[in-house]
């Protein structure tokens, strides 16, 4: 059955476009509480709610906490929190769920909701067909004695702190390291600094002054020419950036070049497979660079691409009992520590690679050599179907042109994004192609079918 609303990062729109929107959430709130109590009604079930930093964050807080007692739920209340410590906490509070309301990466005037099952990992497709199924039914509420409660955890931020602090081993201290961090004005900028600094580390911040509104905006992850700056200004070792809700990282060096998801994944994968620890192969996407693929194989470390989304890297680490995969975003799951993606782990585990050699990123990076890589994001229009423009035949004409420039040397990707109304056009070549100009060349192709 086609979802209506659940895509494969959750529900994400506009705020106050439906289905962003306060009468849906408190809908939301009740179909997911209804088909939870359901599932075992002779109990109490609890499920927990954190959020990220945007202003929107508090309506629909209190729109889901509403929903979900009217269906007889319990709620606990973290505030504002990474994503990743959502789903560490609704792990080991044993929740039946875990609520995150946030749209990562995405502007203040976005938000939206992901799910966490009791397991911390994202709610398995039956279950999100049953709620979008409950929203049909007329919202009742149970018996005034069964009405669920709401309490905060006051301890949710010290508790995920520590779990951090825990993915790394205790005597590997970052002492003598000097680290700026960019928290998108997000849902770390509570955490991280205190993560880093506890484990010995210099720490200065950007992005760490939330109000609502400046989530995302000129820094963090998607926007780090800001890092970049403050590493070089300051004589860094490194810098450390995060999305607005914690789930993705970059890293600059020393030198402010950007250490992007397929850089991160080679770290980790070359340190846990020269300790006999990788457990496996690595699980990358179709956007995962080809150099990456050829470095593991010099390795002898088994590769495969997955589908862009992290649901499907989970997918095929699951299905292969792998650990480590990720996407060139940003976005690693280090299924040996953790159940989701998580920016602060994934950074940990690149510091203690580097204080365990004692070398800089750059000299850690030796032995991958990335194919160069373009990347074109084209903004749909209004009324506009992704996938619809994809298939015209002129725009076909126009890959199979780029590809046959490209031969055997290269490769084009489009898809459609499934956050943002965008088509995310990729080219990917040996150094000698024009991979930029390619780019913009089926760029320009998509945009004149958009305006068309």
């Amino acid at each position: 059955m086609a979802r209506r609303y659940f895509g494969t990062d959750g529900i994400r729109g506009t705020v106050g476009e439906p289905p962003i929107t306060a009468d849906f959430m408190l809908k939301l709130g009740w179909a997911t509480g209804r088909v939870l109590a359901s599932r075992n009604p002779k109990r109490r079930h609890r499920v927990l709610i954190g959020k990220d930093t945007r202003i929107s964050g508090y309506m629909f807080e209190s729109a889901l906490e509403a929903g979900l007692s009217a269906a007889g739920v319990d709620v606990a209340l973290l505030g504002p929190m990474p994503t990743p410590g959502i789903a560490y906490l609704t792990r080991t509070f044993r929740a039946d769920a875990g609520i995150v309301i946030s749209a990562s990466h995405n502007p203040f005037a976005d938000n939206g909701i992901k799910f966490f099952s009791t397991e911390g990992a994202k709610l398995g497709d039956e279950l999100e067909a049953e709620i979008e199924a409950m929203l049909d039914e007329p919202l009742t509420t149970v018996a005034a004695d069964r009405l669920g409660k709401a309490a905060r955890i006051d301890d949710a931020a010290g508790r995920y702190i520590e779990f951090c602090k825990s993915t790394i081993p205790d005597r590997v201290s970052l002492a003598g390291l000097k680290v700026v961090l960019d928290c998108a004005h997000g849902a770390t900028y509570h955490i991280a600094p205190s993560v880093f600094r506890e484990l010995g580390a210099e720490v200065s911040l950007i992005g760490a002054a939330p109000d609502g509104l400046n989530i995302n905006r000129e820094v963090g992850s998607t926007h780090p020419a800001a890092l970049r700056a403050a590493v070089i200004q300051q004589g860094a070792d490194l810098g450390v950036a995060f999305d607005g809700d914690g789930d993705r990282v970059l890293l600059v060096d020393s030198d402010g070049r950007e250490i992007d998801g397929d850089d991160i994944l080679y770290l980790i994968a070359r340190d846990r497979h020269a300790r006999g620890e990788l457990g496996g192969g690595v699980v990358g996407t179709l956007m995962t660079n080809f150099g990456l693929a050829a470095a593991l194989e010099a390795m002898g470390v088994p590769f495969e691409r997955a589908k862009v989304g992290d649901r499907y890297v989970m997918e095929r680490l699951a299905a292969n009992d792998w650990q480590l995969g990720g996407e060139s975003s940003g976005h690693i799951v280090c299924g040996h520590v953790q159940t989701t993606g998580d920016g602060i782990v994934s950074a940990l585990q690149v510091l203690a690679f580097m204080v365990r050699e004692g070398k800089s990123l750059q000299r850690l990076l030796d032995g991958l050599e990335k194919a160069p890589q373009a990347l074109v994001n084209v903004r749909l229009t209004p009324g506009s179907d992704a996938r619809a423009v994809m298939a015209m035949p002129a725009l076909q004409e126009t890959v199979s042109e780029v590809e046959g420039e490209l031969g055997d040397e290269g490769r084009v990707l489009l898809r459609p994004s499934g956050t943002e109304p965008l088509i995310r056009v990729m080219v990917e070549g040996r150094p000698h192609l024009d991979v930029d100009g390619l780019a913009r060349r089926l760029a320009e192709r998509v945009e004149a079918l958009l305006d068309a």
